[in-house]
């Protein structure tokens, strides 16, 4: 593991830098979607202000619902560790800003919404490379043989004795899991979102196949399980799941003009 790098007397933490990375690359992501789209919008400002705003909803998720002892333990300094971040705290706080600015920009926010999903679904990906990185107690549960139809095998796994939260015997690691289904969601939404659509399927799409992949993955991690069996991660990615099926069944049932109707409308007075 390596969870910081050491240039000189400058010491600099790798999820900081995975994290920066993964939001140029949504940014980069967002500016092709608006330009296919032939829209004028500020694809840099739009993920910077639902990156931030994703941030912050992400910790104070983490702090009220998930880990309130955190912050009774350790005060306010809990705000500035690498760990201890809600997916759906991030979602939530990140679709809200998303849908100010898709208003603000004159695009709508349904739209913003779909324009935005795979650049999410990417750099969601790419963020996770920084908790593999840094050990941060995001990978899963130790390795136990596995018994399936009369055979038994024994998953990969690996240790993290350097990590931040140190672990010394193989475990599932998670972070590779979610990083190689969120550039496949991603890779996917993007093809989708070329096709025609009624605006807010693309982001039904996002919230039902990124809700259910966190929702499985949770089964092999190691977050304390609450209610049935399942953590608060995976409550929520239920709720996120079923988001995403009523969204779909909404604009099913009151479709919007095409997105290319629309492109063509919004790109004619420029």
């Amino acid at each position: 593991m390596l969870p910081f790098l050491h240039i000189g007397s400058f010491t600099l933490p790798t999820y900081g830098l995975m994290l920066s990375l993964a939001i140029v690359t949504a940014m980069f992501v967002m500016d092709r979607a608006i330009k296919r789209a032939h829209l004028t919008a500020d694809a840099v400002g739009i993920v910077a202000t639902a990156a931030l705003a994703g941030i912050v909803g992400s910790k104070i998720w983490y702090l009220v619902l998930d880990s309130p002892g955190d912050f009774r333990a350790m005060g306010w300094s809990v705000l500035w560790q690498n760990s201890g971040f809600s997916w759906f705290g991030a979602l939530l706080f990140g679709v809200l800003a998303l849908v100010l600015q898709g208003r603000k920009e004159k695009i709508g926010g349904l739209r913003t919404l779909d324009l935005a999903a795979p650049s999410a679904a990417i750099g969601q990906g790419l963020g996770r490379i920084g908790c593999f990185l840094s050990g941060d107690g995001c990978y899963g549960i130790a390795i136990q043989p596995v018994h399936l139809f009369g055979f038994t095998f024994r998953p990969w796994g690996m240790a993290f004795p350097h990590g931040i939260e140190p672990v010394f015997v193989p475990v599932y690691p998670t972070p590779l899991y979610e990083f190689a289904i969120g550039v496949a969601i991603g890779g996917w939404l993007w093809w989708r979102l070329g096709k025609p659509h009624p605006a807010g399927a693309i982001m039904g799409r996002y919230l039902i196949l990124a809700g259910a992949a966190r929702f499985l993955v949770e089964f092999i991690r190691r977050n304390p399980k609450v209610i049935w069996g399942l953590s608060n991660e995976q409550l929520t990615c239920a709720v996120a799941v079923g988001l995403g099926i009523a969204l779909l069944w909404w604009v099913s049932r009151h479709p919007a003009p095409e997105p290319r109707k629309i492109s063509a409308r919004v790109a004619k007075p420029a």
